[in-house]
């Protein structure tokens, strides 16, 4: 367990927060390989249905610490990519129950990009992207230059990318980069009612439905669709779904157990 993580647990729902608000939660190494720990904890506990991820105090995560890159003695960018950062991505879209970022305060560099890699994404009014990484000559790394041309086309990500603007929660949600923005105060609610919503729900439609949309960058439509048949059976044959469609015959509300 690492003071940089902080992991709380409601119901089926994980809350993990990032938690170096002094450095405005910037990743070192100790960080991402706690968050690594966790991620993988939460796809392990069937008691797990959903994770919420954010940051403590006013910002979210200004993405990697400097200092630690540019210490002689700390790990080189090429293991701080490797090591630290892709194997986050991986677990988000891996993770078999869907991840809720809460997205705080400014979201930069890594940070941005860890957010846009989550399943629904939903900000502060007080929120801010930025893909920050050409104003110290470096490209954009931890999926975003995968994530944010399926979000936002092309050229609009060219152009966040190469001249590092920042982008507002409200710019961000018409763009169609993020799900949502509410009222400061009503972020954390939000996003607890969401997570909530999701944890009750039948888990294993919601993990081959993200299966899915991750296969549906590189296949083409005769292959998406064999593997639509091949989760549909699946999801067919589970606990869940007879009881959502007994629950719709009886005209009751169902109750899910995500098996």
């Amino acid at each position: 367990m690492s003071e940089y993580i902080l992991s709380s647990q409601e119901g089926a729902v994980l809350t993990l927060s990032l938690n170096r608000p002094d450095k405005y939660n910037a990743f070192v190494r100790e960080m991402a390989l706690a968050l690594q720990a966790e991620l993988a904890r939460a796809q392990e506990d069937s008691k797990i249905r959903a994770v919420i991820l954010t940051g403590i105090g006013k910002a979210f995560c200004a993405g990697q610490d400097l200092a630690e890159a540019t210490d002689p003695n700390g790990p080189e960018l090429t293991k701080i990519v490797t090591e630290h950062y892709n194997p986050i991505i991986e677990a988000i879209r891996a993770l078999e129950k869907p991840v809720v970022v809460a997205v705080n305060g400014v979201a930069a560099g890594a940070g941005a990009n860890i957010a846009l890699a989550c399943d629904i994404v939903i900000a502060s009014e007080a929120a801010s992207f930025i893909q920050a990484f050409s104003k110290i000559g470096l490209i954009p790394d931890s999926g975003g230059t995968y994530t944010l041309p399926r979000l936002v086309g092309l050229q609009r990500a060219s152009a966040l990318m190469m001249l590092g603007d920042k982008v507002s929660a409200t710019d961000a949600l018409d763009m169609g980069m993020i799900y949502k923005v509410v009222a400061a105060e009503d972020l954390m609610p939000v996003a607890q009612k969401v997570a909530g919503q999701l944890s009750q729900m039948p888990t294993l439609a919601l993990a081959r439905t993200k299966a899915l949309l991750n296969a549906s960058y590189q296949n083409d439509l005769k292959s998406q669709l064999a593997l639509e048949d091949q989760y549909q059976t699946e999801c067919g044959q589970s606990y869940d779904y007879r009881e959502g469609t007994a629950a719709f015959l009886e005209k009751r509300k169902p109750e899910f157990k995500g098996e």
